[in-house]
């Protein structure tokens, strides 16, 4: 059955789809059973299923950490909920010396599925400590399991497979991306997909992380009206990565750019554009472009957020540049206000 719902119900409804599927189940951390409910993301499953498999936690990522690693081990299926990516890295030894290594280090006979929840993105000034990403470091540890889901569908597919993954997978989430609305079918197979096109094109491949992904539609509707067919591929897994549909786009179109929603030195997007340029050098027309942010820590005013964060200007701008084209008067086009309906950070 296909439902139109918005990503934060495509959420807990794919968390309810596996906590009465699996008795093992549960989902914990900070704040997931306060009155918001982590953006409405954990929204019903403590009336649902009780305190005893939807409970809060002291503040000790560290330590949460290391309890949901011993719960994966001892049997269960713990999803930890993280409201600021930032702070997984107060659990960095968990994650990177021990989570990511066990099964590895134990020859596949321990199994540890557990899902870490953790969200990403800007919203009114949160500035440096609440602004990170971090796909790109996490997805460097062999071991994890990185995505990025982007659609409501993705959100619902992607958690049902993480939950239902025996290794560890980490699930960076868009505090923006909460409000999408899409079609979303119950019956789709739970997979951790990697890229996908979501929207055809023949003069400029644009490969996306996380919220440039609807940045990159936003550019290519607007370029569309001057005749260039922007194809955008959504990557969604960072790790394990699979460049396939990315190259064959590239392969069609000649041109690519990377926008990643991070970081752009020694990021995820650098080891895309290496992969891309190794695998198409004979395609490329000109060298790969990346987009990302900016070489400083996250500010706090808007107009510098502003700057600080690529959006679809910044990939018109350079897909312009790129195909040799006049710059279009962008003085007319309506380009997303999101800050403007965002509420809060919970």
């Amino acid at each position: 059955m296909t439902t139109a719902r918005t990503y934060r119900d495509a959420l807990a409804f794919a968390a309810a789809k596996e906590m009465d599927a699996d008795p093992s189940v549960f989902v914990f951390g900070l704040d997931v059973p306060d009155h918001k409910r982590i953006f409405g993301s954990t929204k019903g499953l403590v009336e649902k299923f009780g305190i005893d498999r939807c409970f809060g936690t002291p503040l000790s990522e560290d330590a949460m950490t290391g309890v949901a690693i011993g719960a994966a081990l001892s049997g269960l299926r713990p999803v930890h909920v993280h409201i600021r990516a930032d702070f997984l890295l107060l659990g960095m030894n968990q994650i990177a010396n021990v989570m990511s290594s066990l099964r590895y280090m134990s020859g596949g006979s321990l199994r540890l599925p557990l899902v870490i929840r953790a969200i990403i993105g800007r919203g009114w000034g949160q500035g440096a400590q609440h602004s990170k990403s971090l796909h790109g470091v996490f997805g460097h540890f062999p071991g994890l399991k990185v995505g990025l889901p982007t659609s409501p569908q993705d959100a619902y597919s992607m958690l049902r497979a993480a939950i239902r993954d025996e290794n560890p997978v980490i699930l960076l989430e868009h505090r923006w991306l909460y409000d999408i609305e899409g079609p979303v079918d119950e019956n789709h197979l739970p997979l951790l997909e990697g890229p996908v096109v979501v929207r055809p094109g023949n003069a400029l491949t644009v490969a996306c992380t996380s919220w440039m992904t609807i940045e990159a539609l936003k550019a290519a509707e607007v370029l569309a009206k001057h005749g260039v067919e922007l194809e955008i591929v959504d990557i969604r897994t960072v790790a394990p990565l699979d460049e396939t549909v990315v190259a064959d786009s590239v392969a069609k179109t000649g041109h690519c750019i990377v926008a990643d929603y991070d970081w752009l030195y020694s990021g995820f997007s650098a080891e895309l554009a290496a992969r891309i340029s190794h695998r198409c050098f004979g395609s490329l027309r000109c060298p790969i472009e990346r987009i990302g942010f900016a070489q400083v820590p996250c500010p706090t005013t808007r107009p510098l957020e502003n700057l600080f964060y690529p959006s679809a200007v910044h990939i018109i701008r350079v897909a312009e540049r790129m195909l040799g084209l006049p710059m279009i008067d962008l003085n007319h086009e309506t380009f997303y206000s999101y800050e403007e309906r965002f509420k809060g950070p919970f």
